[in-house]
């Protein structure tokens, strides 16, 4: 199973994380959790969605946290050689900010509508209806035009 659905827990991990090392522990308290509530799924939803709202409740209950905490700055060199420079790497840097700056529920919505999930599959993951989520899509994405 996590072979199968690494890169879901993978890019769930990314988006609500700001280095590698906070990747890390997410993607391990992802792996704990599905572990742990693997006794409970009952298949009522597919596999892969169960696996989007472990992984998605599991960072976002970490962000809760983390918001709580005094804010802590690494110490940093800020010099990563292996950055990409290209412009698809710099626009992908910048669409990563900007949805970094969203609420976490704004942001995972985000995250499956870019993983072209179904706005079904998307309010059923994060428990709205369908209608929400397109209504919700269209005010995340104003606001995120509108950030600078």
């Amino acid at each position: 199973m996590v072979r199968e659905h690494k890169g879901t827990i993978y890019t769930v991990c990314y988006m609500f994380s700001q280095d590698k090392e906070e990747v890390a522990d997410l993607f391990q308290e992802i792996l704990i959790n599905l572990w742990k509530g693997s006794g409970t799924f009952r298949g009522e939803s597919s596999l892969n969605s169960w696996i989007w709202k472990v992984s998605l409740n599991t960072c976002i209950s970490s962000d809760r946290k983390k918001r709580r905490m005094p804010r802590k700055e690494p110490l940093s060199m800020k010099i990563d050689l292996f950055e990409d420079r290209d412009s698809a790497s710099i626009q992908a840097n910048l669409l990563k900010d900007r949805i970094s700056k969203l609420g976490p529920f704004d942001r995972a919505i985000v995250l499956l509508w870019l993983e072209n999930l179904s706005y079904e599959e998307i309010g059923q993951i994060v428990g709205i209806s369908t209608k929400n989520v397109s209504v919700r899509l269209v005010r995340i994405k104003e606001q995120l035009k509108k950030m600078h």
